[in-house]
């Protein structure tokens, strides 16, 4: 399971800010793509560090899922 900070206004992940992998935490410098999946949201991210990963909330277990592309 990933730490995720994002953004939440009218509901619960609207876009990823901040996330952990591999014990260093990352900042999202946008989100690159955005997709309804049968599991959740999945974000493509490209961090400060130029690095791209997609996230997945995984809204029936509550948790988030990071893979990095």
């Amino acid at each position: 399971m990933t730490a995720v900070q994002c953004h939440s206004g009218y509901e619960y992940a609207q876009r990823p800010v901040v996330f952990q992998w591999e014990e260093k935490k990352l900042v999202v410098s946008r989100v690159i793509g955005e997709w309804k999946t049968p599991d959740g949201k999945l974000f493509r991210v490209l961090t400060k560090g130029d690095q791209v990963f997609d996230l997945l909330y995984n809204t029936m277990e509550d948790e988030w899922i990071t893979q990095q592309q």
